[in-house]
């Protein structure tokens, strides 16, 4: 138990680390800073992506019930936000990190509004997020303190969780709109004397 536990704390962990930073991406006032943060978070979500595999693997690769398997069976939930991020999230965010390096050669250069509402897009944090949220109930049932079994615990914890990445999401949206419509109105226009080369 007490290894099992370790694994999934330090899985948690990561996964936890990974949605502070996605969380705190927008808020980033130079390119410099931002391009090093997006690699920070490449590489926790890898990092995230591989310690999960890798349990899996061993489950399947072990027979019996072992501490693998029990490891396996916690890291069930979190499994399905985890093929997002492996799918969407990690092609976000490094393009991300590419732009951002575009811009950061001198180390005072401002993210530009762009790039701040590129990081504010719901599919970056999200994900990243909702499994780091979903490794806390296997976490909870490994402690012993409270087994998450019954149908009215269950039932308690789903709606919770719903309800905490509706949330998550409707924030991460208002955010990366408000910064999409700041984005477009600082974009520079094209100067009125081209009209006259319309056909």
């Amino acid at each position: 138990m007490d290894t099992d536990l370790a694994i999934l704390l330090a899985i948690a962990a990561v996964w936890l680390a990974a949605g502070l930073v996605a969380e705190g991406l927008p808020k980033l006032r130079t390119a410099r800073v931002l391009r090093r943060r997006t690699g920070s978070l490449f590489a926790l979500v890898g990092l995230g992506l591989a310690g999960m595999a890798a349990v899996g693997l061993n489950g399947l690769a072990t027979a019996g019930s072992t501490v693998a398997d029990q490891v396996s069976a916690g890291l069930a939930l979190p499994a399905a936000p985890a093929v997002i991020v492996a799918a969407t999230t990690a092609r976000r965010v490094r393009r991300l990190w590419v732009g951002a390096g575009a811009f950061a050669t001198a180390p005072d250069t401002p993210a530009s509004p762009t790039l701040r509402a590129a990081a504010a897009h719901p599919m970056i944090a999200l994900p990243v997020q909702v499994t780091g949220l979903a490794t806390l109930p296997a976490m909870v049932t490994a402690t012993g303190l409270a087994p998450l079994t019954g149908p009215s615990m269950i039932g308690s914890v789903l709606t919770a969780a719903v309800l905490a990445v509706g949330l998550i999401g409707v924030r991460h949206a208002l955010r990366h709109s408000r910064l999409v419509e700041r984005a477009v109105t600082v974009r520079p226009r094209s100067p009125r004397p081209a009209g006259v080369l319309h056909v």
